[in-house]
């Protein structure tokens, strides 16, 4: 049945059933000019040809409170892999940087074993925006890593994790023991190529995804959302089995659980359906113990948003840049954007030019004047500086925004910075951040660009 709600809207379908499917009600989010409205669609799929892919359910994280909300989720989690399991559905385990600890596992060297054909490009990249994410607003600042401990608690269990042995900030090993594996049907990977060829191999047309982070993890990984969705797969997101990295006292300075249906909608609209965990296995959703708040599951316009709230890097175009309000009145903003540079296409020397950039940041590295060119403010982006591979770096710069420059006036003053390569080039001339007053500090990231900006923000040099 298809249930669409918006305003007054109503539109019922009924579709069949057979005993060995799953019988789902995907929500997805609509919008007609201005009015906003979800939907819900009964659909049936084949338990056979689904998948289900567990997204970094790991054993330890390195916030207290992120572990505090997983914990509530791993027996409705293990419940419904138990229940996809016994209906044929495939379960694919992915905790990532976990695979050194699950080398000689059975389902470990099954995903390996599983034939690579015909894979689609960059399947084994981060993916960091869909062309329709083009059209919305990305709803939550997670620059500062999403953490949400009190500082007291999180100092603490910092100090039980390097008791334990663990790296503190990064403190994961396996997949938490609450998800049972079943090592003679279930496979473990955290690539793409080979969550993909899992899928292609089994003939699987549908996903299901439980896991987290929504925002970061489940979003972007090479087996994430995104990927599967711009490759053709029909997917949906189980939306109680999943859980933001969002701190609220960033923007937009919302309750965690109201971050949560924020990002919960944007993926609605722009991303994939979803649907909750009781639809699969029967029992009872999950609700979070520490979400006191009255009315639950809320619309972007549901949400109580605090007035007045200071956004510190607001959106721009880049002509916007320079009538934006963060450069009046300051003649050096910083702008700021995510850059992807496959490595191969540094066999090359690769340059940065805009003759309104007086420096210029890669991943917090100064940039140097790029030696022999002809065109003005011109830098050199250094391979060093990356992540040496194709994860997307971001790149910093100060401009000058006055409104008479003394800089030479040429046609690429008009236009956005351009980056050039020995095989191709790409203009920056589309979205930016941009930032006024700013620091020293601003020009860096406390974690990578992949999990910290806007997808909105996402330039890539592609490969030719």
């Amino acid at each position: 049945m298809l249930l669409i709600v918006l305003g007054e809207i109503s539109v019922p379908t009924v579709l069949g059933q057979s005993t060995s499917e799953y019988r789902l009600t995907e929500r997805s989010i609509v919008q007609q000019g201005e009015r906003i409205g979800r939907t819900e669609e009964v659909t049936s799929w084949d338990a056979a040809r689904t998948a289900v892919i567990v997204c970094d359910v790991w054993d330890y994280h390195h916030s207290v409170n992120a572990v505090r909300r997983l914990e509530e989720m791993l027996p409705s989690m293990d419940k419904l892999l138990q229940t996809a399991r016994q209906s044929g559905s495939v379960i694919i385990h992915a905790p990532s940087d976990c695979m050194p600890q699950y080398a000689e596992h059975p389902a470990r060297l099954r995903a390996i074993d599983a034939p690579k054909v015909d894979l689609p490009r960059n399947i084994a990249s981060w993916n960091c925006k869909t062309i329709k994410e083009d059209l919305g607003e990305y709803p939550l600042d997670q620059s500062d890593g999403g953490q949400d401990d009190e500082p007291q608690e999180h100092r603490l269990w910092a100090e039980k994790l390097k008791a334990l042995g663990r790296n503190s900030d990064l403190p994961w090993k396996n997949q938490n023991p609450g998800i049972f594996i079943d090592s003679g049907k279930d496979y473990i990977s955290d690539q793409g190529d080979e969550v993909w060829a899992i899928l292609k191999s089994r003939k699987i047309e549908q996903v299901i995804m439980i896991g987290v982070h929504t925002n970061m993890c489940v979003l972007g990984r090479p087996f994430g959302l995104r990927q599967l969705v711009s490759n053709g797969m029909k997917v949906v997101l189980v939306r109680d089995l999943t859980d933001c990295m969002y701190n609220p006292k960033q923007w937009p300075y919302i309750d965690h659980f109201s971050g949560n249906d924020l990002m919960i909608a944007y993926l609605e609209q722009y991303i994939c359906p979803t649907i909750r965990s009781d639809q699969i296995h029967g029992g009872k959703p999950v609700a979070f113990s520490r979400d006191l708040r009255a009315k639950k599951d809320l619309l972007p316009s549901e949400v109580p948003m605090p007035k007045d709230s200071p956004v510190p890097w607001g959106l721009t175009s880049w002509k916007g840049v320079f009538e934006h309000p963060f450069s009046q009145g300051a003649k050096r903003p910083l702008v700021r954007c995510s850059l992807r540079i496959p490595p191969e296409l540094f066999s090359g020397p690769i340059v940065l030019s805009h003759p309104r950039i007086r420096k210029a940041w890669l991943n917090g590295h100064p940039m140097e004047n790029a030696e022999g060119q002809s065109v003005p403010k011109t830098f050199a982006i250094d391979f060093a500086h990356t992540f040496g591979n194709d994860d997307a770096n971001v790149l910093v710069l100060e401009i000058d925004s006055s409104p008479v420059s003394q800089t030479p006036q040429v046609p690429e003053a008009d236009s956005g910075p351009m980056v050039r390569g020995p095989t191709g080039s790409v203009a920056l001339s589309g979205r930016w951040q941009i930032k006024s007053p700013s620091d020293l500090g601003d020009t860096n990231l406390p974690l990578p660009a992949k999990f910290a900006l806007p997808p909105a923000v996402y330039y890539t040099l592609e490969s030719p």
